[in-house]
């Protein structure tokens, strides 16, 4: 099994790996969200490094906005956002595997709700868009089945498979002595720990660190959770006693660590790209020219004055607002030394209103405004594509890494926790080693599907047209599966569209009915028919009599 000393050499591999990241990190946390980022471990509580860089928020402002837009646009709490379903496509349509997959699906938006995924989602998306990376931790829960608990950036390192899969993750944090001691106990931890512990510094910082890395020599016999695909490990970095002294020694079925990330460059690791990477340079020449417009500012209202040294004794040596400066020279009274010279600041507002237009667009304010400032229970998709078409194609490569990175995983990793916690119903019997999917039916997902929604509206338009003038053309036109794929593309629940077996019996049902009403209607005929002859006079002149006399019945 590694040892202490091991992990330790990894942990410096990963971090010698970031390390070219980090003063973009820090400039990024300066000037957008100053309050996120931990570049060491005892960068806690320390409210004075903040704001120092930012005279103007509109960056902070439209990365708030872009994070409040994607929870609002991706994985809203107020309407669906994904649906279960096979991946044989033939299965959704039989009525006990639709309910069964809505079922499971009711279990999961509750759990989601009862549990702090939404507050973490919504912190996944602020580091997201400005840092570019964000992972985050889905953990079993005895109270509310699962705990999610995002990270910060600064504080943990991540490395990746062949295929660049985010497979292991570091994390460096603090404790202090009292903590430790009360949640793992005396005998895991180091002597150093205890030590503190018995002089009663209890409130003593001790650097930790938590890996989570494939177990790839690992006994596949055992039932310890330590030999499980993925090993958990927890120890303190600077032991220096046993090497083996692990706080905690874990391991996981599936990686716990959802890491999405904005775009990436080939092999790189962490993201080389997003929205606030690219505003960064404008946010920097905002925070420079919004402090040089209030330096003019201040030039005009509070200039520096000069006066004649014979009004020295006079004045003194300092009138508020601005001082004087006194030079021997004719000039009656005090003026400003910058007179003649006024700075424009039409010309500086101007500038500045431009650049905040650049940050804003670049972080999709406008997309994202327009569904925040929208009843979210009423905002459709179409209404979404219509308005903001252009910056839902950009959207799109985005939209696509965070369904296999983010949602994928975290909806994966919630149905496996559940369904080894034996609260979801039995599955019917057509599902048994058929493997689900998800599909994704938020107001960004199905904006992006209403292309194909609109063609199938404009073909079912033009099938209504054209068979009033050609009847035969109706039988190329297959209203039944046309409904299954206009309600699947628009996310509507599954109990509002009768599967194809039920279908089928209505149908066979309707046509019994039908056939039965038309024999029935036949029979009535041939009595009235009957009735009719036998109520018929059958005189010399009678056309029927007539009839029948040729016949030879008569």
């Amino acid at each position: 099994m590694p040892t202490i000393k091991s992990y330790n050499k990894r942990l410096e591999a990963l971090r010698s790996e970031r390390s070219s990241f980090i003063p973009v990190y820090q400039s990024l946390s300066d000037y957008h969200l100053a309050a996120r980022g931990r570049f060491l471990t005892s960068d806690r509580n320390k409210g004075y490094q903040h704001l120092q860089n930012q005279y103007n928020n509109t960056s902070r402002m439209a990365a708030r906005t872009m994070a409040a837009g994607m929870m609002a646009g991706i994985t809203s709490p107020a309407r669906p956002w994904f649906k279960l379903q096979c991946a044989n496509v033939e299965l959704n349509e039989f009525s006990a595997v639709k309910r069964w997959l809505n079922d499971v699906q009711t279990i999961m938006y509750r759990v989601f709700s009862q549990s702090n995924t939404y507050n973490a989602l919504h912190t996944i998306y602020s580091e997201l868009g400005v840092f570019g990376t964000a992972p985050m931790g889905v953990f079993f829960d005895h109270a509310n089945v699962i705990r999610c608990k995002p990270y910060t950036v600064g504080s943990y390192m991540i490395g990746a498979d062949g295929l660049s899969n985010i497979d292991t993750f570091y994390l460096e944090y603090e404790k202090t002595v009292g903590q430790l001691i009360k949640e793992y106990g005396p005998e895991k931890c180091s002597a150093s720990t205890n030590d503190q512990w018995k002089r009663g510094n209890t409130e003593a910082w001790v650097q930790i660190a938590h890996a989570i890395e494939p177990n790839d020599d690992r006994d596949s016999q055992s039932p310890w959770a330590k030999n499980k695909p993925f090993r958990s490990v927890c120890y303190e970095t600077g032991s220096k006693g046993d090497q083996s002294l692990f706080l905690n020694e874990s391991g996981f079925d599936e990686f716990p660590i959802l890491a999405p990330r904005w775009d990436v460059t080939g092999e790189d690791i962490y993201a080389t790209s997003c929205p606030g990477m690219d505003a960064l340079g404008d946010a920097k020449a905002l925070q420079l020219g919004e402090k040089r417009k209030y330096q003019a500012l201040d030039m005009i209202v509070r200039p520096p004055m000069q006066g004649d040294v014979s009004l020295k004794t006079q004045i003194g040596g300092n009138l508020e607002p601005g001082q004087i400066v006194w030079v021997d020279t004719a000039t009656q009274g005090v003026k400003s030394i910058y007179e003649g010279f006024r700075p424009d600041l039409n010309a500086m507002v101007a500038m500045n209103q431009e650049v905040e237009q650049r940050v804003k667009r670049t972080f999709y304010e406008d997309l994202f405004l327009m569904m925040i400032n929208s009843d979210r229970r009423q905002i459709t998709a179409r209404e979404v594509a219509e308005k903001q078409e252009e910056k839902l194609l950009m959207l799109g490569p985005v939209l696509e890494r965070l369904h296999n990175e983010l949602l994928d995983p975290l909806i994966d990793r919630t149905f496996s926790i559940l369904q080894k916690a034996g609260v979801l119903p039995p599955p019917p019997p057509e599902l048994n080693g058929v493997e689900m999917s998800v599909q994704y039916v938020s107001i960004l997902a199905q904006a992006q599907r209403m292309v194909a929604v609109g063609g199938l509206e404009r073909l079912t338009g033009f099938a209504t047209e054209i068979s009033q003038i050609w009847p035969e053309s109706r039988h190329k036109f297959d209203a039944q599966q046309a409904m299954d794929e206009y309600a699947e593309a628009m996310g509507v629940n599954p109990r509002v569209v009768r599967g194809d077996d039920e279908v089928k019996k209505l149908v066979e049902a309707e046509r019994q009915q039908q056939q039965a009403a038309m024999m029935q209607e036949q029979a009535a005929q041939m009595a009235q028919t009957a009735k009719t002859v036998s109520d018929t006079s059958l005189g010399d002149d009678n056309a029927l009599s007539m009839a029948l006399q040729n016949s030879g019945l008569m």
